[in-house]
C-alpha cells in the first residue's frame, strides 16, 4: 500500500475527529486535556537542564577570581572583596564588602556603580524586604544607605536576597584583591553522587508522565469505537479502520501538544514567583533544552499512533460492532518480565560504586531506571488480573465492583499505573537521598542547653565585640572560645588547644567534673601529660598538665578543627600566646524568638563580616538544602499531575457506563451502592500497586544506595508517606467524581439513540 494512501486514511481519521458531533469532540477535549497535562510536565523537565545551567553560570560569573599563585597587586581597577553572608528569617543572604583601590574599580555582575562607605546595592527580593513591615529588625542591621538595586546577571534567581556594602576598612590580610569576577571553573564538574541523583530523578518524573500520555490518548475509546463500526459498515477494511482511529488520535495529540505548550508558557511565566525563594528563576531561563523539545513534540504524536494501533490489535472491528476480547485470553508474564531485567542488566556495572573518575555513567542508569519503571507498568495489568481473578464474595457493593474488575480490570489499572510508578521511583529517589543526606551533613554533636548561638568575629579585639554582643537584646549570656596552637618541643608535633569555661569545653567533649584549672585531652589527640609545647606567640615553653583528664570528643567538627587539648582560662593565667581563632558562645532568651536576629545584629555593628549561626546538633549543606526543596517542588508537580489524570480518567469511565449506571438505578440499587463500588474498583488496584512500587522502590534504592558507597537503610516513615500522599490523591480524586455519577445515574440517562 502507497505511503499516499496510509496518509489520506490518516487526514481522514483527523477530520472525522472535528465532524464527530458532540462525542467526536468529548473525546477531543479529553484527549487535548490529558496529553496537554503530561506535555506541559514533559517541558518542564526539559527546562530543568536549562535553568540549572544558567542559574550556574550567573554564579559561577559573580564569583570572585582568586588565584592564590597570582597575588593581584593593587590598581585602579582593582577591588578588595571579603564575604558578609548573613542570614535573617531562615533565609540566606549573600553578602559582600567592596572597597575600591583606584578610581575605575571592576564592579561584580549586575551592579552599576560602586558603593562607598555608608552605601549598598541590594537585591530586589532585598529592596523588597527591606521596606516591607517583616524586615524591620533587618533594616538595622546595615547602616547603609540603599544606592541601586543588583541586575538579573548577578542574582541565582529574582527571590535571592543579596547585598553589595561599601566599606573602607578592609585590609589585605582579611580580604581578597581582584581585578575581575567570574571563575567559570566553579561552573564545570558534578558530584558523582548528585550526578546519580540528577539521573534518578529525570527518570522519575519523565517515565510516570510518559504513561500518563500513553492512557490520556485512549480516552474515549468505547465512542470511537461505536464510529469504527460505522466505518466498517460503509465499506472500510480492518486495516484502513485502525489507520482513521490513528489519525483521530493524532488529532488530539497535537492538540494536546499545543494545549501542553500554551500551560507550561503560563506556568514558566508566572512559576518564579511560587517556587521556594532558593529556587527562583528567571521566565528567560525557563527554555526547554532544544534537544528535549525536539523529541517531546516528535514523540507524543508518534506515540500517541502507536499506542492507537496497538491498543486496536485486541479489538474486532465489525459493520455491526465491537468486540474486545473474543476469548478469554489471560495475560502473559514471560515478556512483562523482559523490561525489568533490561533494567537491572544496565544498573549492573554500577553494583561497586561510583567514584569521581567515572564519566557517562548516568546514561545507562538513567536508561536502566527508565525500564525498571516502565516495568512497573507492565507488570501491573497482570499482577492485577491474577489477584482479582481469585476475589471471592461479599456485599453488593463489592460484588460489583469485583465482577467490573474481572470484566474489564484493563481501564482501572491503566489510571492507576502512573501512579504505582511515581511511588516506585519516589521510593527509589528517597533512597539515595538518605546515601545524599549522610555524604552532606555535618554532624556538630552541640549541646543546645547552654548555648544557643556562635558568633565567628573577623578580628581577635575582644573589647569591641564582647560588649556589643552582651548588649544585643535577648542575649542573657556571651562566653569566648580562643583556639591557639602549640607545637612539641620534642616531635614538632602541633597540637590545637581550646581555651574556655566549663560550660564551653562541654560543647566539645564529655565532661563530668570540671572547675577552672582542669585540663583535658581529646581521646585520640597526639597529646601526653608532662608534653612540652611552644605556643604561638609566646615567649617561654608550656607544660601540659600532669593531671590532664583524658575524655571523650563529641561528634565531627568542621574543618577538621576539633579541639584536641582543653584548656580552663586559670590553666594558662600569666602565660603569653597569639591565638589565631576566636568564637563566641551566646546564651539567648527562650522568650525573645528575634533574639538570635537581634545579635546578628549587634555583631553586623562591629563587622558585617561577622558570621553569626544557630548551634545545631547537626547541619545540612546549601548544596542538599537546594535538592531538598527541589524534590519537593517536582513531588507536588507530580502529584497534582496524577491528581488532574485521575479526574480524567475516572469522570470518562463514568461517562462510557452511564448506561449500565443508570439501569442499576433504575432496578433499585442504592447510589450509595454504586459509590462503595467506585471506590473499591479504585482501592484493589491502588493496593495492589502500592504494594508493587514499595517492592520495586525499596529494590532500587538499595542498588542506587550501593553505587553511591552509602550503607543500605530505608526511610519507612518516608515510604510511608509518599505511599499514604499518592493513595490520599487517588481518594480525594474519587470521591470528587462521585457528582458525576449522581448526574449520570438519573433517568435520562436510559436514552439511547
Amino acid at each position: 500500500m502507497s505511503v499516499r494512501r496510509r496518509a489520506a486514511d490518516l487526514l481522514l481519521g483527523m477530520r472525522l475527529s472535528v465532524a464527530g458531533g458532540r462525542a467526536g469532540w468529548t473525546r477531543l477535549g479529553l484527549i487535548a486535556v490529558g496529553v496537554g497535562l503530561g506535555v506541559a510536565m514533559l517541558l518542564i523537565t526539559a527546562s530543568i537542564p536549562t535553568l540549572v545551567a544558567a542559574r550556574s553560570t550567573r554564579l559561577a560569573e559573580r564569583a570572585e577570581a582568586i588565584d592564590i599563585y597570582r597575588p593581584v597587586p593593587p590598581g585602579d581597577h582593582t577591588v578588595l572583596v571579603q564575604p558578609a553572608d548573613t542570614d535573617f528569617a531562615g533565609r540566606s543572604i549573600h553578602g559582600r564588602l567592596l572597597q575600591a583601590d583606584g578610581t575605575s574599580p571592576v564592579l561584580p555582575p549586575g551592579v552599576t556603580v560602586m558603593p562607598r562607605p555608608g552605601e549598598m546595592v541590594v537585591s530586589p527580593a532585598l529592596a523588597a524586604l527591606l521596606r516591607s513591615d517583616d524586615g524591620a529588625l533587618l533594616r538595622e542591621r546595615w547602616a547603609a544607605r540603599t544606592i541601586g538595586e543588583i541586575g538579573p546577571a548577578g542574582l541565582a534567581g529574582p527571590g535571592e536576597l543579596a547585598v553589595y556594602l561599601g566599606t573602607d576598612r578592609l585590609a589585605g590580610d582579611d580580604s581578597r584583591r581582584v581585578d575581575r569576577f567570574g571563575r567559570p571553573e566553579l561552573d564545570e564538574g558534578n558530584d558523582p553522587t548528585l550526578v546519580l541523583l540528577g539521573a534518578v530523578g529525570l527518570a522519575v518524573l519523565l517515565v510516570p508522565v510518559a504513561v500518563f500520555v500513553a492512557t490520556a490518548v485512549r480516552f474515549g475509546g468505547e465512542s470511537r469505537d461505536r464510529r469504527l463500526a460505522a466505518i466498517r459498515l460503509v465499506g472500510a477494511d480492518a486495516e484502513m479502520t485502525r489507520r482513521i482511529a490513528a489519525g483521530e488520535t493524532l488529532t488530539g495529540a497535537l492538540l494536546g501538544l499545543l494545549t501542553g505548550t500554551i500551560g507550561y508558557a503560563v506556568v514558566a511565566w508566572a512559576g518564579g514567583g511560587a517556587v521556594p525563594a532558593g529556587m527562583s528563576y528567571y521566565a528567560a531561563d525557563a527554555r526547554p533544552h532544544p534537544a528535549l523539545a525536539i523529541l517531546t513534540v516528535l514523540l507524543v504524536p508518534s506515540a500517541a499512533v502507536l499506542v492507537t494501533l496497538v491498543t486496536l490489535r485486541r479489538v474486532v472491528v465489525e459493520p455491526l460492532g465491537v468486540v474486545r476480547h473474543s476469548a478469554d485470553r489471560r495475560r502473559r508474564l514471560w515478556w512483562r518480565l523482559i523490561l525489568p531485567a533490561v533494567g537491572l542488566a544496565l544498573l549492573w556495572p554500577i553494583r561497586d560504586g561510583i567514584g569521581d573518575d567515572d564519566v557517562g555513567f548516568e546514561v545507562p542508569v538513567f536508561a536502566g531506571l527508565v525500564a525498571l519503571l516502565l516495568g512497573v507498568a507492565l507488570l501491573l495489568p497482570w499482577w492485577v488480573e491474577a489477584t482479582v481473578r481469585r476475589l471471592g464474595g461479599g456485599s453488593v457493593a463489592w460484588e460489583l465492583a469485583v465482577r467490573r474488575l474481572q470484566l474489564d480490570s484493563g481501564t482501572a489499572v491503566r489510571a492507576v499505573s502512573g501512579l504505582a510508578v511515581s511511588v516506585a521511583g519516589a521510593i527509589a529517589l528517597q533512597g539515595l537521598m538518605l546515601a545524599f543526606q549522610a555524604q552532606n551533613t555535618l554532624d556538630f554533636g552541640r549541646s543546645t542547653a547552654d548555648f544557643q548561638a556562635s558568633v565567628w568575629p573577623s578580628d581577635l579585639d575582644t573589647d569591641r565585640w564582647l560588649p556589643a554582643l552582651r548588649a544585643a537584646p535577648g542575649v542573657t549570656a556571651v562566653t569566648t572560645e580562643t583556639t591557639v596552637a602549640g607545637t612539641d618541643v620534642t616531635n614538632d608535633e602541633v597540637v590545637r588547644l581550646t581555651i574556655g569555661d566549663c560550660t564551653m569545653l562541654r560543647q566539645y567533649a564529655t565532661i563530668e567534673t570540671c572547675t577552672d584549672g582542669d585540663t583535658f585531652i581529646a581521646a585520640g589527640a597526639p597529646a601526653a601529660p608532662g608534653a612540652v609545647y611552644a605556643l604561638d606567640g609566646g615567649d617561654a615553653p608550656w607544660t601540659l598538665p600532669a593531671d590532664a583528664v583524658t575524655v571523650t570528643p563529641i561528634g565531627n567538627e568542621l574543618l577538621g578543627i576539633a579541639p584536641q587539648v582543653l584548656v580552663t582560662p586559670a590553666v594558662l593565667a600569666g602565660t603569653r600566646y597569639e591565638p589565631y581563632r576566636l568564637e563566641y558562645y551566646a546564651a539567648l532568651e527562650p522568650a525573645a524568638p528575634d533574639a538570635i536576629e537581634h545579635l546578628r545584629n549587634a555583631a553586623a555593628t562591629v563587622d558585617p563580616a561577622a558570621r553569626v549561626s544557630l548551634i545545631s546538633d547537626s547541619a545540612i549543606t546549601p548544596i542538599l538544602a537546594g535538592v531538598r526543596q527541589a524534590m519537593f517542588v517536582l513531588a507536588t508537580a507530580l502529584l497534582l499531575l496524577i491528581g488532574a489524570s485521575m479526574v480524567v480518567n475516572i469522570g470518562e469511565q463514568l461517562t462510557v457506563r452511564r448506561r449500565p449506571l443508570a439501569i442499576l438505578v433504575a432496578f433499585g440499587t442504592r447510589r450509595r451502592t454504586l459509590a462503595a463500588s467506585i471506590l473499591y474498583q479504585v482501592a484493589v488496584p491502588v493496593l495492589l500497586g502500592m504494594t508493587l512500587a514499595v517492592l520495586t522502590g525499596t529494590g532500587l534504592g538499595a542498588i542506587l544506595q550501593t553505587a553511591a558507597s552509602a550503607p543500605i537503610s530505608f526511610d519507612w516513615p518516608g515510604i510511608t508517606l509518599t505511599t499514604g500522599a499518592a493513595v490520599l490523591v487517588i481518594l480525594l480524586t474519587t470521591t470528587a467524581s462521585l457528582p458525576v455519577l449522581w448526574r449520570l445515574t438519573k433517568p435520562d440517562g436510559l436514552r439511547t439513540e
